[in-house]
């Protein structure tokens, strides 16, 4: 099947694997990725180089419309809905007026489906924006990404830009004060002369120790389930993910699995 771009704006709903039936938000480009990450596993394929010099984003009142519009003929076909979730082609909370289309997403879903919740798919990196932060303390669901407690670990699976601070992300988590969800997709794999594998005891308890401290009130545990534009990836068995879970578990925290 290969990895795949996002072409609308509003795209779905579907039925994901974590959320339930969603309608999908793409602010980035429709026809590229835009991500500060690169990510050996993206749906998406590769970030390229270039990618951010355009930037072309969706305008705030187009993506106001276009979700006015959809949730519009969906209450009135009486479809269902479980989540209204950002994900699309990159890095949502870069657009330059994210909080500004979360206020928006808030009052269309309290207008047209107010038991829905909103959901933030995140690689976290954009926390020390006061504006984007905040927003996110607005949202449902602040699903943040940390697919490592190893700095050589996520240098390899998500390749993020060389500003990226680790303990800078995990000190943000913690003025969440536990009022967001951790997501770290498990994988194995071979990329730059180098194995990686965050599934290793070492790996989970380093990880775990992360959680203790930043205290999510959830933790999203899931594997490859797509194509990836790195082609040697393994995908980790449901009884591998389910162990780490009840390891999860066993240090006081809620999980979910996805395999």
């Amino acid at each position: 099947m290969g990895t795949f771009l996002f072409h609308e704006i509003i795209f779905g709903p579907v039925s994901s694997r974590r959320l339930g039936i969603s309608l999908g938000i793409n602010l980035l480009p429709e026809n590229s990725k835009l991500c500060n990450f690169n990510c050996v596993y993206c749906e998406c394929g590769w970030t390229l180089e270039n990618s951010f010099v355009k930037k072309q984003f969706q305008p705030r009142e187009k993506v106001r419309l276009a979700l006015i519009e959809k949730l519009s003929v969906m209450k009135n076909n009486g479809e269902k809905l479980d989540v209204i979730t950002f994900a699309g082609n990159g890095e949502p909370t870069l657009h330059p007026d994210f909080a500004g289309v979360i206020d928006d997403t808030l009052l269309a879903r309290n207008t047209y489906y107010p038991k829905a919740r909103v959901a933030v798919l995140s690689n976290a990196t954009r926390l020390n924006s006061d504006s984007v932060f905040n927003a996110l303390l607005k949202v449902d669901d602040n699903i943040l990404k940390l697919d490592s407690a190893r700095t050589q670990t996520i240098s390899l699976i998500n390749c993020p830009n060389n500003d990226y601070n680790k303990e800078e992300v995990i000190a943000n988590f913690m003025k969440f004060k536990g009022n967001f969800i951790l997501q770290t997709m498990f994988v194995k794999g071979h990329f730059k002369d180098h194995d990686f594998d965050n599934t290793t005891e070492y790996e989970v308890e380093s990880w775990i120790d992360i959680i203790r401290k930043t205290k999510p009130k959830m933790v999203m545990i899931y594997t490859i389930a797509r194509d990836t534009p790195l082609k040697n990836i393994e995908k980790i068995s449901l009884g591998k993910l389910n162990e780490i879970a009840r390891k999860v578990e066993l240090a006081g925290f809620k999980t979910s699995v996805s395999g």
